[in-house]
């Protein structure tokens, strides 16, 4: 993992906390949280604005919305 890699917030609103994770990291770190903490259940996630803008900009970038 390199040292300037992106950082991606992550919120869990049941234990009301957020976190940066490094981006090669955050599916395992969601994965293990929502698994240790909350029975499997999906709570902590991406922070959904930054997933909006993401897919906003992947939809743009595919021609989506033109």
């Amino acid at each position: 993992m390199s040292d300037d890699q992106p950082e991606v917030p992550v919120v869990c609103t049941e234990c009301d906390t957020r976190t940066q994770i490094p981006l090669d990291d955050v599916a395992d770190a969601v994965d293990r949280h929502n698994d240790q903490i909350h029975d499997g259940e999906a709570v902590a996630e991406v922070d959904p604005a930054i997933r909006e803008h993401l897919a906003d900009r992947v939809a743009a970038d595919i021609g989506l919305l033109d």
